[in-house]
């Protein structure tokens, strides 16, 4: 196969990098790296260290918007960008507004909700690793927690109290933008919608999905997710991914279809 992607398992930007490979059916193969150790491997290939990372016709491309519009380009359908050139320039500024805003600021306050329990902080970013990974992942997380705050921007008086309020934010921009068609721009599934998706995937945990963390939750992480159920945002998420996501769940190797 020609196309590789290298990702993390339950990060958004990486489950909107795949969720669009899936819509597309192209073959790749998928690789799923531990955060942390990842950064000398992937800063050799693009010169940075963030993920999702794609091969594609032989370059490697790095960031989830660059990525969706690489795959655009290669022609590959159904096309997720609207064919109205108004309808597309609100498609592409939902998703930067969700990708560049709303998206760091939610990433703050979940990930501050894992790391009150290492383990299933481990359980969630070394799923599917071998298990001796997953014992030296979890040996080094003492001493990784503040590198991973401040690398991520946590330990910033307010950040966490900021995330929360981003989450909210984005919740309610989905259930007052959302159109009649149910889409945030157009009436097709569009870049907006993967997104948003997404990036709302982190605190609503939509069930039977790749973005499904695994059960059972540390109870801090639980109680986290379980505030905001009943809002219906979650609600708009969980049918997002009930009609149009169609992977139960992750894994790596090759991905093909029928």
């Amino acid at each position: 196969m020609d196309i590789e992607l290298l990702q993390f398992r339950y990060s958004p930007y990486n489950e909107k990098a795949r969720w669009a490979l899936d819509i597309k059916r192209l073959p790749h193969v998928r690789r799923s790296l531990l955060p942390g150790p990842h950064m000398g491997q992937v800063k050799k290939l693009t010169g940075q260290t963030a993920t999702p990372v794609l091969k594609l016709d032989g370059r490697w491309i790095a960031g989830s918007a660059a990525i969706l519009q690489a795959l655009e380009g290669h022609g590959a359908v159904p096309s997720l960008l609207p064919a109205d050139r108004a309808t597309r320039e609100r498609a592409l500024a939902i998703e930067k507004r969700f990708d560049e805003d709303w998206g760091p600021r939610i990433r703050r306050a979940t990930l501050d909700a894992l790391l009150g329990d290492l383990g299933y902080f481990r359980d969630v970013f070394a799923d599917g690793q071998p298990p001796l990974r997953r014992l030296v992942y979890r040996a080094a997380l003492p001493l990784a927690k503040g590198m991973v705050r401040k690398g991520n921007g946590i330990d910033r008086p307010g950040a966490v109290e900021d995330g929360n309020k981003a989450l909210d934010e984005a919740l309610d921009f989905v259930v007052h933008e959302v159109g009649s068609s149910g889409y945030l721009a157009g009436d097709a599934l569009s870049v907006a919608d993967i997104a948003a998706a997404s990036m709302l995937a982190m605190a609503v945990d939509p069930p039977n999905s790749p973005m499904s963390r695994p059960k059972p939750m540390a109870a801090a992480f639980a109680a986290w997710v379980a505030r905001r159920q009943d809002h219906p945002g979650a609600a708009w998420v969980r049918r997002l991914y009930a009609d149009h996501r169609g992977a139960q769940r992750d894994s790596d190797g090759p991905v093909r279809y029928d």
